[in-house]
C-alpha cells in the first residue's frame, strides 16, 4: 500500500497562522469602519474564494485578498502605512519556522517502516520547499508533490505517475475536502487527522462520516493504527 500524506495542519502548523493574520486585518480595518455593519469576515471569505482562483493557496493570495477587502470595505480609505502591515502579515507566515505537529515524526517513522510514503501538498511553491527543507520528515518520503489544487484530476493523474491503482492508496490529512474526498471517490483509502482550526473554504465537503473506507485518528499517534485498521 502506498501511503500519501498531507502537509500543512497534517505534519506541521500551519492554519492558526492565517486565523492570526485573519484576526490582525480586522484591527487593522475596525479603524476605519464598524466591523458588525461591514461584514468583515463574509466579505474577506467571498475574496479569498473568488480569488483562490487566480492566485492559488497560501500566504502570497491570502496576503493580496486581505489586501483588496480593506480597499473595498473602507472606500479605498486604507492608509499607505495599513498596506504595509497587511504585507507584513502575508510575510510574517512565510518566513515562520516549522513547527511539527506533537507525535507526528514518531507516526510518520512507524508508518514507513511497514509502507512506502509519498508526501502531497498544495499552495506557494517557494513556501512549501522552504518548509519541505526545514522539517526533520524528509527523508521518509520516496516522492514529494506540490499541487495546485487537490481534487480527482490531480489524483488520478498521480497514480499513473506513481504506478499505482486507487486501491492500492491510502490518503492522511485533515482536510476531508482536499485529502480524503477525492481519494475515496476514485476507490482509495484515507484517514482523516483533524486540526483544530479548519479555513472555512476546506470545511465543504460531501462524505459520510461512516464511509467504510475512512479511518479517524485524533492524535498523531493513532496514525498507524487507523491505517491498519482500514485497509484490513
Amino acid at each position: 500500500m502506498l501511503i500519501g500524506f498531507d502537509a500543512d495542519d497534517t505534519l506541521w502548523h500551519s492554519e492558526v497562522y492565517f486565523q492570526a493574520a485573519h484576526a490582525e486585518f480586522e484591527r487593522i480595518v475596525g479603524g476605519y469602519v464598524d466591523l458588525a455593519d461591514a461584514r468583515v469576515h463574509d466579505a474577506l471569505l467571498s475574496t479569498e474564494k473568488r480569488n483562490v482562483k487566480l492566485f492559488g493557496y497560501g500566504a502570497k493570495g491570502m496576503t493580496l485578498s486581505l489586501i483588496e477587502t480593506a480597499l473595498a470595505i473602507t472606500g479605498q480609505q486604507l492608509s499607505g502605512a495599513d498596506v504595509q502591515r497587511l504585507l507584513d502579515l502575508g510575510k510574517s507566515i512565510l518566513t515562520h519556522p516549522v513547527e511539527l505537529l506533537p507525535g507526528i515524526e514518531e507516526a510518520v517513522a512507524a508508518v514507513a517502516q511497514q509502507h512506502q510514503l509519498v508526501l502531497i501538498t498544495k499552495g506557494d511553491l517557494f513556501h512549501q520547499e522552504a518548509k519541505i527543507r526545514q522539517c526533520a520528515l524528509r527523508d521518509y518520503f520516496s516522492r514529494i508533490e506540490i499541487v495546485s489544487e487537490k481534487d480527482q484530476a490531480t489524483y488520478q493523474r498521480l497514480f499513473v505517475e506513481f504506478g499505482v491503482t486507487p486501491q492500492q492508496f491510502l490518503m492522511v490529512g485533515n482536510s476531508l475536502k482536499s485529502d480524503i474526498e477525492p481519494v475515496l471517490r476514485l476507490g482509495g483509502f484515507g484517514v482523516h487527522v483533524p486540526y483544530a482550526v479548519t479555513w472555512a473554504l476546506e470545511a465543504e465537503h460531501g462524505l459520510d462520516s461512516n464511509h467504510p473506507r475512512l479511518a479517524t485518528a485524533t492524535h498523531a499517534s493513532e496514525i498507524p493504527a487507523a491505517i491498519a485498521r482500514v485497509i484490513g
